[in-house]
């Protein structure tokens, strides 16, 4: 599995499915703020699978370490 989320986006995925979950088990919403779940995941493992059917990725590239002179 290949990351294509990466930074910002992660942490902000982490933050809103946390949120999302705690406001689902105190009741404050309905049970939709299970679905944080999803998005905690996707910010832990740094994968999305919806990036990959669209052909995002927010992960930076990596420099090339071997350059031709």
């Amino acid at each position: 599995m290949k990351k294509n989320v990466g930074g910002i986006d992660r942490a902000l995925r982490i933050v809103a499915g946390l949120t999302l979950i705690a406001l689902a088990a105190t009741g404050l919403i309905g049970p939709w703020g299970w679905l944080g779940a999803i998005v905690l995941a996707t910010g832990v493992f740094s994968f999305c699978g919806a990036y990959t059917l669209f052909g995002l990725n927010t992960c930076p590239l990596k420099a090339d370490t071997q350059t031709e002179v």
